[in-house]
This record gives structure tokens, C-alpha cells and sequence, in this order.
């Protein structure tokens, strides 16, 4: 086995960069790549801490993310299992990136920048939802916007409706968790999963 081991092997097998790789890159929100963030209900955010990686993914039922202004997003922190590990890392170390899917749209946008943590309480009840404000506020610095080649979403054939799974195809939470820990009651934790998520949805 042949490994690659230095940017130059590296470089020298891959061969330069195409112009149009290097010129979607900006700092900023230009008007295209804004209209991107106002169409997308989903996201995924990256983070790294002292105990490793993250990939968290966050959705809303309108933008996922705030734009207040082409420098700067605020990503409400809904209810969640209470594990904030991306929140932990964060407050360690602040470089994020997010990468925004739009049903439909084969290509990505990613974002790259510093996060921070902010509890101001006129910005949460800002972001109130039925009567219920998130805990905390993701403030986002960008520091690098661009859009990424729709190959792999094309190969997967992500929206295609005729791949879809059905219902039974794929283990439940509840039958992993059983799996795991033989103890663990997982059919109860099925059945009584999509009446505690229609309570606790914000």
C-alpha cells in the first residue's frame, strides 16, 4: 500500500486547482449566496474540542440560521438531548463550519468562521417559538463562504423520493439502544418517542 503522507505528495497527485474552485470563495454574503441561507431549514455544524470532533445537525421550520448582517449568523440552540457538545467545544475552541442543504438543490454551501455563545436574554426571546425560547445563541463570525460541487449529491441521487426508505427498513433508536444496553427498554422508547418530540419540539 502506497500512502500519501506530505501536501506535496499530495499536491502532485491531485494536480492543480480549477479557477472556478478558488474564485466561489468570498468572506462575505454576496446577494446569490444569501438567498442559499434564506432557502435552507438545515444545516450541519462542525465544531472541535480537546476530546475530539463534532458534526451536529440542526433544522428549523423556517431558516435555520438569522442573518444579521453579510458577516455575521445567529443559529438559535433548540431543546435537545443536553449533551452540548458542540456548545462545549465551542467555548473552547471557536472555529465552526457549516455546511446548508436545500431539498431539491444538488450542490452544498458551507460556511467557515468563529462562533460564540451568547444568553443576552432580548436575543433568545427573539427566537421564541410557541411560547418557548432557545437556550443559548450561536453567534457566528464568517470568515469564508462558498458553494460545493454537486457530484455527490447527483451520485447519491439524495432527492430522488424513489429512494426513500420506508418505515422498518433501518433499526429505531430505540432497538440500538437495546442492542447496546440488553436492559434498555427500546420498544417502549419507540412508542412513546413521537408523542414526547410533538411536546418538546422547541
Amino acid at each position: 500500500m502506497t500512502i500519501v503522507s506530505s501536501i506535496e505528495e499530495l499536491e502532485s497527485h491531485y494536480g492543480a486547482t480549477g479557477e472556478a474552485s478558488l474564485v466561489k470563495e468570498i468572506e462575505y454574503l454576496s446577494p446569490s449566496y444569501r438567498k442559499i441561507v434564506e432557502s435552507a431549514s438545515f444545516c450541519t455544524l462542525s465544531t472541535s474540542g480537546p476530546e475530539g470532533l463534532d458534526c451536529s445537525p440542526r433544522g428549523d421550520d423556517g431558516m435555520v440560521v438569522r442573518i444579521r448582517d453579510d458577516r455575521t449568523l445567529l443559529m438559535p440552540d433548540r431543546l435537545g438531548n443536553n449533551r452540548i457538545d458542540s456548545l462545549r467545544n465551542i467555548v473552547r475552541d471557536p472555529r465552526v463550519s457549516l455546511m446548508f442543504m436545500v431539498p431539491g438543490w444538488n450542490n452544498v454551501l458551507r460556511i467557515n468562521g468563529q462562533a460564540r455563545i451568547s444568553v443576552d436574554p432580548a436575543l433568545l426571546a427573539s427566537f421564541e417559538k410557541e411560547g418557548k425560547q432557545p437556550r443559548s445563541v450561536i453567534e457566528i463570525s464568517i470568515e469564508a463562504v462558498y458553494f460545493q460541487c454537486a457530484r455527490a449529491l447527483m451520485r447519491a441521487d439524495l432527492w430522488n423520493p424513489d429512494k426513500n426508505i420506508q418505515k422498518g427498513d433501518l433499526p429505531s433508536p430505540g432497538m440500538i439502544m437495546q442492542e447496546i444496553q440488553n436492559s434498555f427498554d427500546g420498544t417502549t422508547y419507540d412508542e412513546q418517542w413521537p408523542e414526547r418530540a410533538a411536546k418538546s419540539m422547541w
